[in-house]
């Protein structure tokens, strides 16, 4: 059977080897700074691409500035600023009223944005998080176009935002299911792999929900700090194992977390509204939020361009599994990647995915870059040795 080509890049996939990316984000105006640089300089705002910024403040510029080939996206503007750049011919799309989310936002979340309110008496369902995710439940039942628009716009958006800060920096992806307790071994071991990864120099990524996720996030967030800092978050974190039966007692936990240890490291996370019962988790320090899981999960291991550690879980971790061993069969982002599956028994006996992917990779580039690890705490070892391969 013959190779099949690449795939096109999707709204959530990384932009691997695209030569013309570079010259794109340059197009890009996210704050008034750089609204004003652009102004400064010879051609002014012609073909430039200003994303969810607040003009009522630049009417004047607006006025007068040459304005013909400019994108406004959702940008706050001034009645006759919005005319007179739609005369221009400028494209304009206007901000939408009374969402719990920007559709054109130029950034990416962080945990105090989601979980604003938390602390209050409304607790987690006042948060934009739960807000969001009470929006998408009502409208991807009833079929409507504009809604659907809207995700797509803010899902684009979102994975531009995830691919400028991912750019340079070598990312592994830590795998494994939500159900993972705070105040167990194997949440405590997934920290310490998180915490490792980092110290070496990585940008951890995760799903960013509970779990497994939460705790390889955890565990970067502690890196630069003194090694007592995780024993500390741990012994704190188990008070409140679970986001069930109260999410806002779990994100609270976490915040308190932050609070007692200031000065956490970063990592990254790709949580989803589409399995909204699962809320993100709050240590990551960038967290792209998604309404398509597909987008999500595929953008996710795309990103993870120096490896992926697949930690015990079920049919999510399996299907990402086979998700990655597939580009990596095939070499369609490039040469394979490492991928590390964790505790031998859990995959070979009870969800015996090594066995096929040990069968998948013969005789192909990829098997030289798969191994089987009894611990977590073999992992970064086993990563190495692989990326050396």
């Amino acid at each position: 059977m013959a190779t099949p080509p690449p795939p096109p890049r999707s709204p959530g996939s990384p932009r691997a080897s695209d030569a013309g990316s570079a010259g794109r984000h340059e197009r890009e105006i996210h704050t008034l700074d750089e609204f004003d640089a652009s102004l400064a300089r010879p051609g002014g705002l012609a073909g430039q691409r200003i994303q969810s910024v607040d003009l009522t403040d630049r009417t004047f510029a607006l006025l007068t500035a040459s304005t013909a080939t400019t994108v406004f996206l959702g940008c706050a503007m001034e009645p006759e600023a919005a005319a007179k750049v739609r005369a221009d011919g400028a494209l304009v799309f206007p901000p939408v009223p009374d969402l719990p989310f920007d559709p054109y936002r130029n950034r990416l979340y962080t945990p105090g944005e989601l979980y604003d309110g938390v602390t209050g008496d409304g607790g987690y369902a006042r948060t934009p998080d739960a807000r969001s995710y009470a929006w998408f439940g009502a409208t991807r039942a009833d079929g409507d176009v504009f809604s659907s628009m809207l995700r797509s716009l803010h899902d684009d958006a979102v994975g531009d935002a995830l691919d400028e800060h991912l750019a340079g920096r070598r990312t592994i992806g830590v795998m494994g299911g939500h159900a993972m307790g705070r105040g167990t071994e194997a949440y405590a071991g997934a920290a310490r792999l998180g915490r490792a990864l980092a110290r070496t120099g990585h940008t951890v990524a995760t799903g960013g929900g509970p779990g497994a996720m939460e705790a390889a996030n955890l565990g970067a967030y502690t890196a630069p700090l003194a090694d007592t800092a995780l024993a500390d978050a741990l012994a704190l974190l188990a008070r409140t194992p679970s986001f069930t039966p109260s999410v806002t007692e779990w994100a609270r936990a976490a915040f308190a977390v932050r609070e007692l240890l200031p000065g956490g490291g970063d990592s990254v996370s790709l949580p989803t509204w589409f399995y909204g019962h699962e809320p993100p988790n709050a240590f990551a320090g960038h967290i792209a939020k998604y309404f398509a899981n597909a987008l999500r999960e595929d953008g996710l291991l795309a990103r993870s361009t120096a490896g992926v550690v697949f930690l015990p879980g079920a049919a999510g971790t399996v299907q990402e599994i086979f998700d990655d061993a597939t580009s990596n069969y095939y070499g369609s982002l490039g040469t394979p990647t490492p991928m590390v599956l964790v505790d031998r028994a859990h995959w070979t006996d009870r969800f015996p995915a090594w066995p096929l992917l040990e069968r998948l990779a013969e005789g192909r580039p990829m098997a030289a870059r798969i191994a089987l690890v009894d611990s977590v705490d073999d992992a970064p070892a086993a990563l190495e040795r692989l990326a050396a391969a």
